[in-house]
């Protein structure tokens, strides 16, 4: 089963690897779907929108130091609605089995794995192996092996990620990651930190009241 996951992983870095961004770090920031991933009340005020890839390090940063306080402070407390919209950086294999893998953990999990990976990122990039640390998530989800080589193996799913992220790149004009949106308004220089984070909401907050 090693070889099957390795040569899955692989294969999906080639098939993103012809539209892939430089690194990672620009119409709005689009509807809400049924293919999205979200938090926070349906119908909370503002929406916002993160354009982020499970192999970059600037995201992980983000999710691991900005994201807990921002969750408590407007999520949890019924102020926003955040919406996480897997890209793809390099490296490929990992953008593309992160995402699948957090698909395939379920919603009520979806979050849970998406942290997960990030949290393993710095062991991924300093052993250079994407499996290992995966699988240990993937079983954390409640998956066994062969279940985890059956979704990072699954081409149908793979090709909905670079559908999808092919899609924001065009329309959403993503330059890097992470980029942010707030009510459609985008703020793509990388990392925002909470004050930022606080002006931007206050900016279309009071958009919303006009």
């Amino acid at each position: 089963m090693r070889s099957i996951a390795r040569r899955s992983i692989l294969a999906a870095a080639a098939a993103i690897a012809t539209l892939t961004l430089a690194a990672c770090g620009g119409a709005g920031g689009g509807g809400v779907t049924s293919d999205d991933m979200s938090l926070g009340k349906a119908d909370a005020p503002v929406t916002v929108i993160e354009y982020a890839s499970l192999a970059c390090s600037h995201c992980a940063v983000w999710e691991k130091t900005v994201f807990p306080a921002f969750k408590a402070k407007y999520i949890d407390t019924g102020k926003v609605r955040y919406v996480f919209r897997e890209f793809a950086t390099p490296p490929q294999e990992l953008a593309a089995a992160g995402a699948l893998l957090a698909r395939c953990s379920g919603k009520d999990k979806y979050f849970t794995t998406v942290q997960a990976v990030f949290h393993a990122q710095e062991e991924i990039f300093t052993t250079g192996d994407i499996r290992g640390p995966l699988l240990r998530i993937a079983e954390t989800a409640g998956m066994n092996e062969e279940q985890f080589v059956k979704c990072v193996s699954d081409e149908k799913a793979l090709a909905a990620f670079n559908d999808r992220w092919q899609k924001y790149a065009k329309e959403a004009k993503i330059e890097g990651t992470p980029t942010f949106f707030f009510n459609g308004d985008k703020y793509d220089k990388g990392e925002m930190t909470l004050a930022e984070v606080d002006a931007a909401y206050a900016k279309a907050l009071a958009k919303v009241k006009k």
